[in-house]
């Protein structure tokens, strides 16, 4: 497994891939590997030649008031897992290169990215889709891998990858979830015995919604009611049901749908949501 620090270095070595006729697959993490992080891992390695890694934590995407500075960091542990996994190169930018003093340019995907966690933490995805995007340059890849727990940046990189012609395919993989429905985030690790009990509200109150949805309720007072009433032992910061291509707003639900949740357990932001599609009655 190779080890790259520039975007020149890593260029060089997955054009040599491209040109001999390989596929590159790409997952880009900001380390702090889970198995979420190793499902997309396992995707890319399975469905692509070569397949490789990024471990950045992007300080763009944080406010100075947030967690930038003790965001997990494990590089040894993630490098042990990449490597197992059949990862073959890994992307390990450093600042100076990726951000030069003079840095000016910023990549903004309007409208999808403005509610939810847009409305919360206004510079993020800016943050996230400029680092996206200048990952896809020096990768070079043909597909890249995102979990659908953060589905809204999802989104938004499928709304950035369409509209500037970059020709890469987005695959979204599925929620990985502990035993006890809590969904997988680097920032569990944040998490007291009593506080990891209490995130447990999350996941409840989405099951309790998909199964009345599945049931057949359609009101969305009624579901929003569901969901605030597991959620009235954490600090709520959104509860909205959105439109899943848009993530705008809804009155009515018609085509699928996002239930989406963000609430602080202690000084802990986690996220959360269930994709539900009415014409087939499925939620995941």
């Amino acid at each position: 497994m190779k080890i790259f620090h520039t975007p020149e270095g890593i260029r060089r070595w997955s054009l040599s891939h491209r040109c001999a006729g390989r596929t590159v697959g790409f997952v880009p993490t900001m380390g702090a590997l889970h198995a979420g992080h190793a499902s997309l891992m396992r995707a890319a390695v399975a469905q692509n030649d070569v397949a490789v890694l990024s471990i950045y934590v992007n300080p763009t995407q944080f406010a100075p008031h947030e967690d930038f500075d003790k965001y997990p960091r494990t590089w040894e542990a993630d490098l042990a897992l990449a490597e197992e996994i059949g990862i073959r190169a890994v992307y390990a930018p450093r600042d100076p290169d990726l951000y030069p003093k003079d840095f000016s340019t910023w990549v903004i995907v309007e409208k999808v990215s403005e509610g939810l966690c847009g409305r919360s933490r206004p510079h993020f995805f800016r943050g996230v889709a400029t680092i996206v995007t200048k990952l896809f340059h020096a990768v070079l890849p043909h597909r890249a891998y995102f979990g659908r727990k953060d589905a809204q940046q999802c989104a938004v990189i499928r709304r950035m990858v369409r509209d500037l012609d970059m020709g890469i395919e987005i695959v979204e993989m599925p929620i990985v979830r502990e035993s006890d429905g809590l969904a997988l985030s680097s920032r569990n690790q944040y998490l007291n015995p009593e506080e990891r009990i209490r995130a447990r509200a999350l996941s409840r109150g989405l099951f309790s919604v998909r199964d009345a949805l599945t049931a057949g309720e359609r009101d969305l007072t009624t579901l929003r009611e569901i969901m605030l009433d597991a959620l009235k032992d954490v600090r709520i910061d959104y509860v909205e049901f959105v439109d899943a291509e848009t993530i705008e707003p809804i009155t009515e639900i018609q085509k699928p749908i996002l239930v989406a949740v963000a609430a602080y357990v202690g000084d802990t932001r986690l996220i959360d949501n269930l994709a539900y599609d009415p014409i087939t009655n499925t939620a995941q």
